[in-house]
């Protein structure tokens, strides 16, 4: 699954420790996300998509075998 939180965080200037905070996990899960080793939970990726100001589906993508 490919995300653009990376780009979504520069766009709001917020750092990985901000954003985490902002839905309540770790810096570690919020690195995790990014660099696509944990797919989030059906929550924690409204939550993320909610900080965004986007939907799901603009913050996270399906990959071909996903």
């Amino acid at each position: 699954m490919k995300n653009n939180i990376r780009v979504e965080r520069a766009i709001k200037k917020i750092t990985q420790e901000q954003l985490a905070n902002l839905v309540g996990v770790s810096r570690q899960s919020i690195n995790a996300i990014e660099s696509g080793k944990y797919v989030p939970s059906t929550v924690l990726a409204l939550k993320l998509a909610s900080v965004f100001e986007k939907s799901v589906e603009e913050i996270f993508e399906l990959e071909e075998g996903d």
